[in-house]
């Protein structure tokens, strides 16, 4: 296989684009300095696709090796025929690979290696034949009659066994009936004991295997493996054994009626219940991906949500028995005060309550309020949106943050070395405080899949989703770049080229040091070789630095281009207003071709002279503040709401709309026309309009609309 080629045509790139991508993958460069840095090679691909190739190229790079190998197998048994090499040289995936090396694995003690240890091979092989006019097959086996083999029919018997093996070993067969049984198979379950459940919708459940969507595959095998379903793929045995016979099947021989039997033994035995395997294992497979690439999206737009800069904040962690815990920290993220209240009714304390969070507000001069949306949520957003209206804190606003994980940091080794003078409980506050103020900057901190934006996540492959998400975090950390001089170590850890030993390494060094004055002096830190430096530089800003470049996203190898274009413009890195207007008029191709950079690079430079350090955060809508709140029972059908949209799945999405329980909204309910699924229209974190659908208080759930009443 051209692996090249084969990049080429699946991705529809030029041969450049993906041969110089793969040189730059294998010379260990990083997918975001590639994308960003490496323009002009790849051909401006965006990180995604990168990302994309580069997991393809190794699927074809292991593909290219298990076919050598199997190919360096089967001649070593003297089994390799020409028709054989062309079908490995053929396969194009790692299934139709197993399937060709399948009759020269090793097997275990089967049926029929017992068969041929008992010298029926050569009956077998007669059988098998079905040449006309042959001898009756009764007559025939008599000659295999042994102390091992007392009978006729378990001479038959045992040559049956080997001719099922074969045909079950028959790689075109497994192709064929693959195809068809996912075509025309059905997914069914059924109860497994006699008691209500979550899973109740499928103890009586049937669907094509072709149009079973994701999220029900992962819903039943769940169900199956906390035993309350039994799940089995139905295929009519007819239509497969029609496929085996065109196969195997010779009908003027008086060995047919054996070969039959042997067909039909064979797709009861040993091909349906692997047909049956491999059809569960595709859908959960193809329902796995699905879900990963569902969860990957909402996280990077959770990620990549607008911070809310420059304030003052109170978070809030909300209790019951210990308690509601306070952490006021300044615009930095530094810690102010910390405190704990009781706001809820039952524990009499609301005075002292209101007293304590209005002495916090009044001295600190908060301005936004977090509110973590664990335990007791609503009755501490009940008592913020009070506290706000009863004492007139004009310019004061809350948001309920989703506090997913802050227990997982609050608990972690980091958590400890960042506040080791705080209790887990008041860490837990900063965090909900830190992550509204910046999401990116907190989120970091946490294991991805504990951050809940998912669904599933813990029945999916965790490594794979552990590689998807952590690429997602790699890819948002390097678009908004990192302050070399506050970030922490676990955010410089997602820096393209700084692994954990060089992010502690340039932490110790600033506390040894203090702040970094340039992005020069970072080849100072022990272990940030030249590689690394070249991979991380650009994506680390140093506002401190007396070169204002040092404080774009500019990559240093440009630095002379960068001056050199301020040169011939006229202008100064103070001075860049009209830079644009001087850029067209010289022509962008005749100025990088003076410069001696590519157009892509050239543009990017353009771009940050005139935005320095721009975050691409601030062009988005800024998330919803609110001063007060509904509760569940106010809430009545068709009454207008505005929502957050929390998380995003395959069969809807979730919108607070300042209740403590979030609304769902259904695919079906998302949009006038057909969607596929709602991340064509939604993402998280988005602002939307939503009109109520239905109430069910006692068991808090609220049915929403996007589609307007009477429309």
């Amino acid at each position: 296989m051209d692996i090249l080629q084969t990049l080429t045509q699946e991705f529809h790139l030029r041969p450049a684009q993906v041969e110089n991508t793969v040189k730059l993958l294998d010379d260990g460069n990083t997918i975001p300095f590639i994308a960003r840095y490496r323009k002009e090679q790849t051909g401006s691909l965006d990180d995604q696709v990168l990302r994309e190739l580069a997991d393809r190229l190794t699927y074809l790079r292991n593909l290219n090796e298990t076919r050598e190998k199997y190919r360096a197998t089967i001649e070593e048994q003297g089994a390799l025929t020409e028709e054989l090499a062309a079908a490995l040289d053929a396969a194009v995936t790692m299934t139709e690979l197993d399937d060709l090396y399948r009759p020269y694995r090793p097997k275990r003690r089967t049926r029929a290696t017992v068969a041929k240890e008992r010298g029926l091979q050569p009956l077998a092989d007669v059988l098998y034949a079905q040449e006309p006019g042959g001898e009756d097959p009764y007559t025939l086996a008599e000659a295999y009659i042994t102390e091992d083999v007392p009978t006729v029919e378990d001479a038959l018997a045992g040559a049956r066994d080997i001719i099922a093996e074969l045909i079950a070993d028959d790689a075109n067969v497994r192709k064929r009936l693959r195809v068809v049984c996912m075509a025309n198979g059905f997914l069914t379950s059924k109860a497994a004991k006699e008691e209500d459940s979550v899973y109740a919708n499928y103890y009586e459940f049937r669907e094509p295997l072709s149009k079973v969507p994701g999220h029900r595959v992962l819903a039943i095998n769940r169900g199956e493996r906390e035993e309350f379903l039994k799940v089995h793929v139905e295929f009519e045995p007819d239509r497969a054994m029609r496929i085996i016979y065109s196969e195997h099947l010779k009908g003027d021989s008086p060995y047919a009626t054996q070969v039959q039997a042997a067909a039909e033994d064979s797709y009861d035995r040993l091909i349906f219940p692997s047909l049956e395997r491999e059809m569960r294992n595709a859908l959960s497979d193809a329902a796995s991906e699905a879900a990963i690439k569902v969860f990957s999206v909402n996280l990077r737009q959770l990620l990549m949500q607008p911070p809310v800069k420059g304030k003052v904040t109170l978070g809030l962690d909300p209790g019951y028995q210990h308690g509601c815990k306070c952490a006021v920290i300044d615009p930095t993220g530094k810690v102010l005060d910390t405190g704990i209240i009781y706001p809820v009714p039952q524990f009499k304390r609301m005075e002292q309550a209101q007293k304590t969070a209005l002495n916090f507000i009044k001295k600190h001069k908060v301005e936004v309020i977090a509110i973590g949306n664990g335990t007791a949520s609503h009755e501490t957003e009940v008592f913020t949106a009070d506290l706000i209206r009863d004492n007139n804190l004009q310019g004061v606003s809350y948001m309920v943050v989703s506090e997913a994980g802050a227990s997982v940091y609050s608990a972690s080794k980091l958590a400890a070395q960042e506040f080791p003078d705080y209790d887990v409980n008041l860490r837990s506050a900063v965090s909900i405080a830190r992550r509204m103020q910046d999401p990116l900057a907190e989120l970091v901190k946490i294991d991805p899949k504990a951050i809940g934006v998912g669904q599933y996540q813990h029945d999916l492959p965790q490594n794979q989703l552990s590689a998807a998400l952590g690429g997602v975090v790699e890819s948002c950390v390097n678009a908004v770049g990192v302050d070399l001089n506050t970030a922490s170590a676990p955010l410089l850890e997602q820096v393209a080229g700084i692994n954990a030993t060089v992010a502690k390494n340039i932490v110790a060094y600033r506390e040894d040091n203090g702040m970094f004055t340039s992005r020069a002096e970072l080849k100072k830190v022990p272990k940030l070789g030249p590689k690394a430096f070249e991979q991380c530089a650009g994506f680390l800003r140093v506002p401190e630095s007396k070169n204002p470049l040092d404080h774009t996203a500019v990559h240093p190898e440009s630095y002379a281009a960068a001056k050199g274009l301020l040169e011939m413009c006229g202008l100064t890195v103070k001075d860049v207003t009209p830079l644009q207007e001087k850029v067209d008029a010289f022509g962008i191709a005749t100025l990088a071709e003076k410069l001696g950079v590519g157009e892509p690079t050239l543009a990017d430079i353009v771009a940050e002279l005139q935005h320095p350090g721009r975050d691409p955060r601030d062009e988005l809508p800024p998330p919803l503040l609110r001063t007060d709140i509904l509760g569940i029972e106010s809430l009545k059908p068709g009454m207008e709401l505005t929502g957050t949209v929390r998380n995003v799945v395959d069969f809807g999405a979730f919108v607070d709309i300042g209740v403590h329980q979030d609304g769902l909204v259904h695919i079906s309910q998302v949009t006038n026309r057909f969607i596929k699924h709602p991340s064509e229209v939604l993402k998280v974190g988005d602002i939307v309009k939503v009109w109520v659908l239905s109430v069910d208080v006692p068991k808090k759930r609220i049915g929403l609309t996007m589609r307007k009443p009477n429309e």
